[in-house]
């Protein structure tokens, strides 16, 4: 499963965000989603988003620095220049991600979904809609929020481990079942 999280617009995912300036000469520090982290430069054309409006730009290059990442924008040599891309989101559009196995999945594709459970035999209930997934050291997190039609507004954290908690993912009929206890 790669990490990355769902855009404004349903072909755009968002890879990351451009964080701050790097050096005089136009870098600027990038913060990915990605997984590997490292992954966000293998798009050399990113769609940047800021203050509602978005542009597309060309990678120059790019490289870890230090415990993160940075990057040059093509035709920006100057760290006043690239100061004004600080803040926004870099996208791409979905269909440049690479193809995944039939059994695997985005974690933007989750986001959404129904999340519904049965404890201990008890019915199905709607516990709320995927918000999105949390990388924690142990195990990712399903973070839940309440929507219309679930059993409360409560806003649920549900350890991401397949076969055990998270028991069918069902994207094409937009729903999560888990084997959760709804008062936790």
């Amino acid at each position: 499963m790669s990490n990355t999280s769902a855009g404004a617009q349903s072909n755009q995912v968002v890879l990351g965000s451009i964080t701050g300036v790097y050096g005089v000469k136009g870098w600027v520090k990038v913060y990915s989603h990605t997984e590997p982290m490292t992954n966000i430069l293998n798009y050399k054309h990113w769609i940047l988003r800021q203050n509602g409006r978005q542009q597309t730009i060309e990678v120059s290059q790019g490289r870890r620095q230090g415990k993160g990442l940075v990057a040059q924008i093509a035709g920006c040599d100057d760290r006043d220049i690239a100061r004004q891309y600080t803040g926004a989101e870099i996208l791409i559009a979905e269909s440049e991600l690479p193809s995944l196995a039939d059994d695997e999945i985005y974690w933007h594709q989750l986001e959404g979904l129904e999340v519904r459970c049965s404890f201990e035999g008890a019915d199905e209930v709607l516990l709320g809609k995927a918000s999105h997934l949390m990388e924690t050291g142990a195990n990712d997190v399903l973070i839940i929020k309440a929507c219309k039609g679930s059993i409360d507004r409560r806003e649920r954290m549900v350890p991401w481990l397949l076969d055990r908690v998270v028991l069918e993912v069902n994207p094409a009929e937009g729903f999560i079942r888990v084997d959760w206890d709804p008062e936790f």
